[in-house]
């Protein structure tokens, strides 16, 4: 044999060698860190939401006039929470944080966040566990990787992942859930935070898993919406006029905060006479309209099981913005996504009203994704969220819907971090 045929052959043997080699990324140390964030951001939301479920029923007892005394007491004792250990903040400073500080979340927050918040959702407060689990979850991932001395880029990436595992153990989409915590950052340059898309998925997977077999809550979409769909050409034309109504009240709802934020903040008390004073006007609410108590996870599908005039539609959407708002803005602990969903599937039941002929359901999931990423600035995990979270797959008119609440957003966001730091400045 010639050396040039010896030389063909040991090239091939090479090519053969390298083809078959197992990729040695996916045993690589930053994978199985990503996996270990999911799993403990599993286990940590896994056992938060057993711990609420069992807080809620308890707190579930106090019904009629005693759940204004309820909701009082509970707001006083958050209050005292946040005011002896300390204020562990809101969303905006968890994306203030990863967008301008490094990607780092300070574990101090964690035991005034998570007992604050368990008090708030528990007693019936507008806000779900969504802001408390990636706080958690969001600043572990920080935790890992500074004791394992990762620098800039990394650290944020492993926060993400962590956040990404939290909204996942909670609204049970991984892909929405990692979209979501990239696009809630900055609408307009998630791609600065591209890296970190995979480490978001891997954790969410994992968390999810994890999530699941702790609560044996089960896959599948959190809601179920009636199944029988017929979707025509026309239906994305609707779209767009359903979320430009979702945009309408989402204007409104950032106006309530606003005017609520500023209100709270001349008031000379400390924090727990604040939340106190939240929590006596919730308790009035949820007395007047129980359907508008707790941060709506268990109250969407009441909306398909009961019939509502359109009379008390109207009424339960304009009491529901109103709770969120003093649940936002006197100081209660947690997320608005799930109750601003609530919100969004009451005002596709208004809507239907006047189209006796449509399907309920799909106005109801466009009015869902539309006034979220008109709020939150998220279109595009908004959309894959409400398809996941409710089962209605009809990701065109969802998408066109969400797009058009997203264009008709208002300049300046709710979430103030997510503007730059110039448009800050100029704000």
């Amino acid at each position: 044999m010639d050396y040039a045929t010896r030389k063909k052959l040991v090239e091939l043997r090479y090519t053969i060698n390298d083809r078959l080699r197992i990729n040695e990324f996916i045993f690589s140390k930053i994978f199985i860190l990503w996996a270990v964030i999911g799993f403990l951001g599993g286990i940590m939301a896994g056992f938060y939401w057993i711990i609420l479920d069992a807080f809620t029923h308890l707190l579930a007892g106090f019904t009629g006039a005693w759940v204004i005394a309820c909701m009082t007491g509970a707001g006083l004792i958050a209050g005292l929470i946040i005011y002896l250990l300390r204020d562990p903040g809101e969303i905006d400073l968890i994306v203030n944080n990863i967008r301008f500080r490094g990607g780092r979340l300070d574990t101090r927050n964690n035991p005034a966040m998570i007992l604050s918040s368990l008090v708030c959702i528990a007693s019936g407060g507008s806000l779900g566990p969504e802001t408390p689990m990636i706080q958690v979850t969001g600043s572990t991932g920080t935790w890992l990787a500074k004791r394992l001395h990762f620098r800039n880029e990394d650290i944020r990436s492993m926060t993400i992942a962590g956040v990404a595992a939290g909204f996942t153990a909670l609204f049970g989409a991984p892909l929405g859930s990692s979209l979501f915590a990239l696009e809630i950052l900055h609408h307009k340059h998630v791609t600065e935070y591209y890296q970190a898309l995979i480490p978001a998925i891997v954790a969410s997977c994992t968390s999810y898993i994890v999530f699941v077999i702790i609560t044996h809550i089960g896959i599948g979409p959190s809601w179920q919406f009636p199944a029988s769909y017929q979707v025509h050409v026309n239906d994305a034309i609707y779209a767009i006029g359903f979320g430009a109504i979702a945009a309408a009240i989402g204007w409104a709802f950032i106006f309530l905060v606003r005017t609520g934020k500023r209100v709270f903040k001349k008031l000379p008390f400390p924090i727990f006479i604040k939340t106190a004073m939240g929590g006596l006007l919730l308790g009035i609410m949820a007395y007047e309209l129980p359907i508008t108590r707790y941060f709506s996870h268990y109250q969407i599908p009441e909306l398909f099981s009961q019939h509502f005039t359109l009379q008390l539609l109207v009424a339960i959407l304009i009491v529901k913005l109103m709770a969120i708002t003093v649940t936002v803005t006197s100081g209660w602990r947690g997320g608005f996504i799930i109750p601003l969903f609530f919100t969004g599937a009451t005002l596709g039941l208004i809507i239907a009203h006047f189209f006796p002929y449509s399907q309920p359901a799909l106005i109801m999931v466009c009015c869902m994704a539309a006034l979220n990423a008109c709020v939150t600035r998220t279109p595009v995990s908004s959309t894959i969220l409400v398809a996941s979270m409710t089962g209605v797959h009809l990701l065109i008119p969802i998408l066109f819907a969400s797009l058009t609440g997203f264009f008709l957003a208002p300049k300046t966001p709710l979430i103030n971090a997510q503007l730059r730091k110039r448009e800050k400045h100029e704000e």
